[in-house]
C-alpha cells in the first residue's frame, strides 16, 4: 500500500518540477519575465532551483518503491 502512495507523490513532483523547468526555459528563451514586478535574474534563478528541486524529490520517491 505504501508504493501507491509512493508512486503517486514521485509521479506529481516529478511532473511538476519537469513543466516548471519548461515552462521557465521557454520563457527565458522569448527573454519574457518568470514573474511580473521582481528581478528577471532572481525568479528565473529561483523558478529553476524549486524545479530541479521538485523533480529531484520525484525520482526520490521512485526510489522508495
Amino acid at each position: 500500500m505504501e508504493s501507491v502512495s509512493a508512486v503517486f507523490a514521485g509521479s506529481a513532483f516529478a511532473l511538476f518540477g519537469a513543466a516548471l523547468l519548461i515552462w521557465t526555459g521557454a520563457r527565458a528563451i522569448h527573454r519574457a519575465p518568470v514573474a511580473h514586478g521582481v528581478s528577471p535574474v532572481a525568479s528565473t534563478a529561483l523558478a529553476t532551483l524549486f524545479g530541479v528541486l521538485f523533480l529531484v524529490l520525484g525520482v526520490w520517491c521512485f526510489t522508495r518503491i
